[in-house]
């Protein structure tokens, strides 16, 4: 008689079950699919640069992110176990109860995660087949029209030949499992204070007011795209500061996979299709190859990103002074805007896209601080942090990754083009008046 086949699906930065490329796969190979999620500690200790891995704004998001993919799958059938625990420690346990034959995850390539992965195939039976997917990007590894080793260095190569020869595949879907498949689950969600905060109210000022989860960054589109029509001045908006509706914020959803690039992708081009096609609609996309960039340059370059020099293996005399670092985190710099955005990365987990590239400038470019740090920081702060677009856009700021310009901000300017009547300024800088 022949076994059951039996999945686990390890979620990983993937935390959705539209568009999963893993889960798809595991519902029509098996019988019975179970998912795995961990909250692993290390995600939470001090780094080597002394902050967290990961603070409490990502923290909040990441269960709520989980909560809401816990609550989906089990519409599916689909049981998933969530452990505070190392996946290394205790996958083989899980593997062996259930008699898992099969374990399907997102393929990921930075040092820490494949260290995890590497780690746990020592541990599971010899047996156990892993069937890792690329299912992060816009444009599939596959579809891309370069050998990974010839990734150009330059943005603009890799935009302009990915638009004329790579197709955006289409969106998985995914279907129910039997009613059986869904067993008793005992494992329990992790709070805020198991992982070691304390619960904190939401800054009323903040641009990004908004919870995690698969269903909210479906909610987020309708509301951008359909409702308020925002997407068709996004070009026009999309340097703004103040507000939640002047850039897409899809980036949170982004980072820990609760959307899809490709959803987004399908949804504009339905955008376009049915309301309108101009810059701003095509910005959106601009903004998504962007991101797939980044992920191409750390899949060519591997952890030289995390390296002082970068990607190009620059020799700049970087420093590492400990009043000016403070005095940059704490948002009491000469710089007024700079200060600004620092107070409100502080306060909300969340900076513009303008302020990040002002604040990364002013660090690395005026006060020479080793880079790294600043990433390091932005690593833990950040709701929307992900690994590849973060060192990606800090060794660019730095000089060391792949701006072919080396610019250096002039801030006083861009407070001036960007925050004209100091209304976003006002906004941080004013002491609170309760």
């Amino acid at each position: 008689m022949q076994k059951k086949q039996k999945g686990l699906v390890w979620f990983r930065n993937d935390l959705r079950v539209n568009d999963n490329e893993s889960l798809t796969k595991a519902i029509a190979e098996n019988e019975n699919v179970i998912g795995i999620y961990y909250f692993d500690p290390r995600h939470f200790e001090t780094t080597k640069f002394g902050f967290k891995k990961t603070e409490k704004y990502r923290a909040q998001f990441l269960i709520e992110t989980v909560t809401e993919l816990k609550q989906n799958l089990e519409k599916l059938n689909i049981p998933l176990l969530v452990y505070h625990q190392m996946p290394e420690d205790c996958i083989a346990k899980i593997v062996i109860e259930n008699e898992i034959q099969t374990i399907y995850f997102q393929q990921e390539w930075t040092t820490e995660e494949t260290a995890v992965l590497e780690n746990l195939k020592l541990k599971v039976p010899i047996t156990i087949e892993f069937k890792a997917t690329f299912n992060q990007f816009l444009y599939h590894p596959e579809d891309v029209p370069f050998e990974i080793e010839f990734i150009p260095n330059v943005f603009t190569q890799f935009r302009t030949k990915c638009e004329k020869y790579s197709k955006v595949r289409t969106e998985f879907v995914v279907q129910a499992m039997p009613k059986e498949n869904l067993e008793e689950n005992k494992t329990q969600i992790p709070t805020l204070k198991d992982l070691g905060f304390t619960v904190f109210d939401i800054d009323s000022r903040t641009a990004f007011p908004f919870k995690g989860g698969e269903n909210e960054a479906l909610k987020r589109i309708e509301h951008y795209f359909w409702e308020t029509n925002k997407l068709g001045v996004y070009k026009l908006t999309r340097n703004g500061l103040i507000g939640t509706d002047f850039s897409s914020k899809f980036s949170p959803w982004l980072a820990n996979g609760s959307i899809s690039a490709k959803t987004i992708y399908w949804e504009i081009i339905n955008y376009e299709q049915q309301v309108q096609k101009n810059d701003s609609t095509y910005w959106l996309v601009f903004e998504l190859i962007w991101r797939d960039y980044f992920k191409y340059i750390s899949l060519k370059n591997g952890s030289s990103i995390f390296k002082i020099g970068g990607i190009l293996d620059k020799d700049y005399e970087w420093k590492s002074n400990q009043n000016q670092i403070k005095s940059w985190i704490n948002g009491t710099t000469a710089e007024p805007f700079v200060n600004a955005n620092m107070i409100e990365l502080q306060q909300t987990g969340w900076m513009s896209n303008r302020g990040r590239q002002n604040v990364g400038s002013y660090f690395a470019k005026n006060l020479h601080l080793d880079w790294r740090i600043g990433a390091a920081y932005f690593e833990s702060m950040l709701i929307d942090y992900d690994v590849h677009s973060n060192y990606g856009n800090w060794m660019y700021v730095a000089g060391v990754g792949n701006d072919p310009r080396d610019r250096k901000f002039n801030i006083a300017l861009q407070a001036s083009n960007y925050d004209g009547e100091s209304k976003f300024r006002k906004l941080w800088l004013q002491q609170q008046l309760f």
